[in-house]
């Protein structure tokens, strides 16, 4: 029996008038061509873009997923609701830009309208991030603004008497709250909204460019021609693919289902039991989340929060997302040679040459996104080029193909073939702007609704509160915080998308992570951005693991527990990162290339003793020795590190020396 599937946009859906399929994509081309505008030709202001894309997105929202769910008609009852909250999103969505000014005039005195607008602006947001991120997330929203109301001085007083005394607060009332949350910069429009509007959406635009093109089918068959000979060649080739698609689509489960739907059918057809096919598929697209550049979102919010430069982000992240995609690359490798798997053979392959030949100019785009950000461009500017070099190399290489191959093929360049190619490139790009503006509905929302959590717990003092009893409750520990902050992770995962439990995380624990207990404060973020990814994978509800269930015809939560052995480095690399800040902050060179050296080889040892092979079978008391050396490597002492890595070397050299005496060499080169 299947699960539902994680999404509404997953989910069974009944096809939709023609009427209203028309005006999503209207309004989805619009959205784009605004942001657009606002990226690469005039600038608008902070209230102007975040309220004007919001208004945008939530009448997207309504639009495309009805009141009452995907899978039923709306009926005369759901028009007239969706009517209503249509409404509701143009009137509020544009309430500020109409009248900005009026409002900043007023300075915090605000009018009946003000406030009426307000209430209507966060119910409808609620419902907007109800259809189009779940429940969970609209729950914990309203949840906040309980607590916010909850007070002696506060809308709700009565509430406030059951509030433990480390959560109790002096309430604020209805007005401060709509002001602080409709009409200031900490709410709805704030932060996570900021980035949302800006960065995130024209980087998801540029993915879009690059989907509609083809450009995943290229790294899909780029990673098969690397990996497709070796042991477990199509489950590899999902790792690499994975990663690729990462810094297209931003999202694990959009990764699960595009290259899913290659790799896995065929990993199943080599050996892999279906739970395994879709467990890896799912931990290795969890590693596009935190694969340079885009880092589902990620880069762009922990560079807003650290004031640490996008560029900075992302180099500092490459060495940790190598190290997670090779330990998924590693497991995978671990259970062909387990099972005597062998590669695909060479004629079901696709020819390297052939493939970089066909689809080189998806590569120029990503090196020009990489030249701009160099030389400290806006990364919303950036995106904006990238795009635009996408639809040049495009019409670059038709050009050339159209007045110079072509006619020494026989086919003659005419006015006809012209006219039908300049409308089928029109076709690409509108396609491509719809699909942008879909993709960015649910990050938007998310981020919209955690604005609304950001600043009820700005409001309330929420944020200490938690710290607090965060050191309360571990004792001054680090390595108790740090499992007190991968379970928060883990509960907030379940109710909200990756990049909402990252923000309202942060807000939570980040200061008692920085402040408290010393850990740098990019650490602390990359830890929690880290940890927030742990949903994709980790039972009872792992997103990425139920799609990839439900393309391998597994049970979702064997698969789930698959996908949360493989992608184990979602919990060792972050704390490597805080005992051993060099990896990420730098250091000496020595030191750091011992520390890469330590980092690799203890990844490497537990991926082992999990699986219980490397070149041949581990024993139980070669399992068991790996477990101190790890936490040797681990602990922040060259003594230990250096026990800790003659021990696995010990372990590993022992067990490479039977596979030769006993069996021959087993393992190929991976």
């Amino acid at each position: 029996m299947s699960e539902p599937a994680p999404f509404p946009s997953l989910r069974d859906k009944l096809p939709q008038p023609k009427l209203v399929v028309v005006a999503i994509s209207v309004v989805a081309v619009a959205l784009s061509l605004f942001q657009m505008y606002g990226a690469g030709i005039e600038p608008l202001g902070l209230f102007y873009q975040r309220s004007i894309h919001l208004a945008f997105i939530m009448f997207m929202t309504f639009l495309m997923f009805p009141v009452f769910g995907s899978n039923k008609k709306r009926g005369a009852m759901g028009w007239i609701i969706d009517i209503a909250f249509l409404a509701g999103a143009f009137t509020t969505g544009f309430y500020l830009s109409f009248y900005l000014d009026e409002i900043f005039n007023r300075a915090g005195f605000w009018s009946d309208t003000d406030l009426i607008i307000g209430v209507i602006a966060t119910v409808t947001v609620l419902e907007a991030s109800r259809r189009a991120v779940g429940l969970g997330m609209t729950v914990i929203g309203i949840v906040a603004i309980i607590y916010a109301l909850s007070g002696p001085r506060g809308a709700l007083p009565w509430i406030g008497e059951w509030l433990p005394g480390i959560l109790a607060h002096r309430g604020a009332d209805v007005d401060r709250l709509v002001g602080q949350l409709y009409l200031g910069q900490e709410g709805i429009y704030g932060l996570p909204m900021g980035v949302a509007a800006t960065y995130i959406f024209m980087f998801v635009l540029f993915g879009a460019f690059l989907e509609v093109t083809g450009a995943g089918k290229f790294f899909i068959d780029m990673a098969y021609a690397a990996t497709g000979k070796k042991p477990g060649g199509p489950a590899k080739a999902a790792v690499l693919a994975s990663a690729g698609m990462g810094s297209i689509s931003g999202s694990a489960i959009a990764n699960v289902v595009t290259t899913g739907a290659f790799t896995i059918p065929l990993m199943k057809r080599l050996g892999y039991r279906p739970a395994q096919a879709g467990g890896i598929e799912a931990a290795a697209s969890t590693g596009g989340q935190i694969t340079p550049p885009l880092m589902g979102a990620g880069a762009f919010l922990i560079s807003e929060y650290t004031q640490v430069p996008y560029l900075d982000i992302v180099m500092v992240s490459i060495f940790p997302a190598i190290l997670y995609l090779g330990t998924v690359y590693l497991f995978v490798h671990i259970v062909a040679l387990k099972n005597g798997m062998r590669g695909m053979p060479v004629e079901e392959l696709p020819d390297w040459k052939q493939v970089l030949k066909e689809g080189w100019q998806f590569i120029l785009p990503l090196g020009v996104l990489i030249y701009l950000l160099v030389l400290n461009i806006s990364p919303m500017r950036v995106g904006f080029w990238a795009i635009i070099s996408v639809m040049a190399v495009a019409a670059l290489r038709y050009t050339i193909w159209f007045f110079f191959v072509a006619p020494q093929n026989g086919e003659k360049p005419s006015h006809d073939r012209l006219k039908a190619a300049l409308a089928n490139g029109m076709r690409i790009t509108i396609a491509a702007l719809e699909l942008g503006a879909k993709n960015a509905v649910a990050v938007s929302m998310a981020c919209a609704v955690a604005g609304i959590i950001v600043g009820v717990v700005g409001l309330t003092g929420l944020g200490l509160k938690f710290s607090s009893m965060m050191i309360a409750f571990s004792g001054g520990h680090i390595v108790l915080a740090l499992i007190l902050v991968l379970i928060a992770s883990l509960i907030l995962g379940m109710g909200l998308p990756v990049t909402a439990s990252y923000i309202v995380l942060i807000v939570l624990v980040g200061p008692a992570l920085s402040n408290e207990f010393g850990i740098p404060l990019l650490i602390a973020h990359l830890v929690v951005f880290w940890y927030s990814q742990d949903s994709n994978v980790t039972p009872p509800i792992a997103l990425a693991g139920f799609a990839g269930a439900a393309i391998a015809g597994a049970s979702p939560m064997e698969t789930s527990f698959q996908a949360w052995k493989f992608a184990k480095g979602l919990y060792l690399i972050p704390a490597f990162m805080v005992f051993n800040p060099e990896i990420i902050l730098g250091g000496p060179l020595p030191l750091v290339l011992w520390t890469g050296f330590t980092a690799i080889l203890c990844l490497a040892a537990f991926a082992a003793a999990l699986e219980g092979f490397m070149f041949a079978k581990l024993d139980l008391i070669s399992r068991i020795l790996i477990v101190p050396a790890t936490i040797g490597i681990f602990y922040p002492d060259l003594k230990a590190e250096i026990v800790g890595t003659i021990v696995i070397l010990a372990v590993l050299g022992f067990n490479w020396w039977k596979s030769r005496t006993t069996n021959g060499p087993t393992a190929q080169a991976a």
